[in-house]
């Protein structure tokens, strides 16, 4: 194509920017600019219409991805564990154990946070769970409001980096890294910034006075009846979380199939929840009344939770396909390769701008949205560079770091309003957004030293990657 045609693919991608910064709905935006530029183009003698017979082909084979395919069993593990009482559970039991500590309560919110994260793999709903959950408790023990609703913010949007991610898994089919290496990849790092979180709101309740520990009288729970409550909660959810990814690891089942294992893994933990409840009370417990948590109408809400996701990623992926052909063809995609590949400082320096364009992106725009629009522009230009998997990884890695970066970004990050949708009114707008800033710095830290040091992200890789199954699962899933 000619240099007319770039043009016009640059003009393409300034329009659909424009139009989902507005407001527009993006699967609309994707869909309608590629119809008006391709009609342009057409005219213009830029774009052969008969190219548009490759969509089909292009969406089934996207469709048919393994990698897809694990989405809606993953979301619905989550929504189910969401809807069970688990992060009530976990919250009574380690909040109970750490209490006693200054900053414990915030500490505890923090591994409930991840634990939670890691089980739902949706930043949405962990971060309004725990806000729901721990906040109005953190306000009346005389916590900080900028640490009580930092933490919060800062552990629920771990959802994005912790396996089983919704963003890992479609970041994986993007990137052709396959769900195994990069779950592999993506756990020291979530790890990292879960302690980093956790030492921070510790040490700054011990300097500052900023979180108290949590008077006697506030611990209902104690002896028989705490450590009861630590197994019925902490460990099956362990348990479930490494079941589900250990058989992927070590190649006992595709992602498909452990998705499922984790749908009857969350169900059979729902039913398992009124026995918990059972047994504490004929162990002393006053803090629980054993009842049926899983009901019809908790499956019902779960599985259209998981149906509505499902449904918006593939209408995505057909919308998207259909905007980057277009783009493509008008010689987009080239143009992009060549500029990006041409950067100084090679993969750094490549690396070094598509941080920063995620980031300035990331703060508008869902996890979603920024899948679908800069990876497969980023592709070709990875491909020109050599990227290997483990490079991919790596590079998907600090993304979805980037992406927790703009989550929480003051004035506008996502996870802010989720979790001002739930506080408390004497938790002010502005305690929400300072609260976010020290986390801020600690995801930037992360983000450093990952960036300087990848070996962290390949010791995560190389020590799950260790068999003939996962490193034919990689081979073949993977592409690399």
């Amino acid at each position: 194509m000619g240099d007319f045609g770039v043009w016009l693919a640059f003009g393409m991608f300034v329009i659909f920017l424009a139009l989902i910064l507005i407001g527009y709905n993006v699967a609309f935006s994707f869909a309608s600019t590629a119809i008006v530029f391709s009609f342009v183009g057409n005219l213009t003698g830029d774009f052969n219409p008969d190219r548009l017979n490759l969509l089909a082909e292009r969406y089934f084979n996207s469709v048919r991805d393994e990698t897809l395919l694990a989405v809606p069993f993953f979301v619905l593990m989550g929504a189910v564990l969401e809807k069970s009482g688990l992060a009530e559970r976990l919250l009574n039991a380690i909040g109970m154990l750490m209490g006693p500590l200054k900053g414990g309560v915030a500490a505890a919110v923090v591994v409930v946070g991840t634990l939670l994260a890691a089980a739902t793999g949706v930043v949405a709903a962990t971060v309004i769970v725990m806000g729901l959950l721990s906040l109005p408790t953190m306000v009346r023990l005389g916590y900080d409001h900028k640490l009580a609703t930092g933490v919060i913010i800062a552990s629920g949007t771990l959802a994005q980096l912790l396996p089983p991610s919704i963003v890992l898994i479609l970041l994986a089919s993007q990137l052709g890294t396959g769900i195994l290496g990069l779950f592999a990849g993506s756990l020291l790092p979530g790890l990292l910034l879960a302690f980093l979180y956790a030492a921070y709101a510790l040490i700054i309740s011990q300097l500052r006075d900023v979180g108290p520990a949590m008077p006697p009288e506030e611990r209902t729970l104690s002896g028989k009846v705490l450590a009861l409550e630590i197994v019925f909660s902490v460990i099956p959810v362990i348990m479930l979380i490494m079941a589900v990814l250990l058989s992927i690891f070590f190649g006992w089942a595709t992602p498909t199939e452990s998705g499922v294992v984790g749908v009857l893994g969350a169900l059979v933990l729902g039913v398992l929840n009124y026995f918990f409840d059972k047994a504490l009370v004929a162990a002393g417990a006053t803090h629980v009344t054993p009842t049926w948590r899983l009901r019809k109408n908790t499956i019902t809400s779960s599985v259209r939770s998981a149906t509505n996701i499902t449904v918006l990623v593939m209408t995505l992926l057909l919308c998207s396909n259909f905007f980057s052909l277009v783009f493509d063809v008008l010689g987009g995609q080239k143009q992009a390769a060549e500029w990006l590949s041409g950067i100084g400082g090679g993969k750094n320096g490549f690396v070094l701008v598509a941080m920063i364009a995620i980031f300035i992106l990331g703060i508008n725009l869902e996890f979603l949205e920024i899948t679908f629009i800069v990876v497969p522009i980023f592709l070709p230009a990875m491909a020109a560079l050599e990227f290997s998997t483990v490079d991919r990884v790596w590079f998907s890695v600090l993304m979805a770091i980037n992406l927790n970066m703009a989550f929480i970004s003051p004035p506008v990050g996502f996870s802010l309003f989720y979790l001002q949708s739930v506080a408390p009114p004497e938790v002010k707008t502005a305690d929400i957004h300072k609260g976010a800033i020290p986390f801020m710095v600690l995801q930037g830290l992360a983000l450093v030293i990952i960036g300087i040091f990848p070996q962290i992200v390949e010791a995560s890789f190389n020590f799950f990657i260790n068999t003939p199954e996962a490193v034919e699962a990689i081979s073949v899933v993977g592409g690399g």
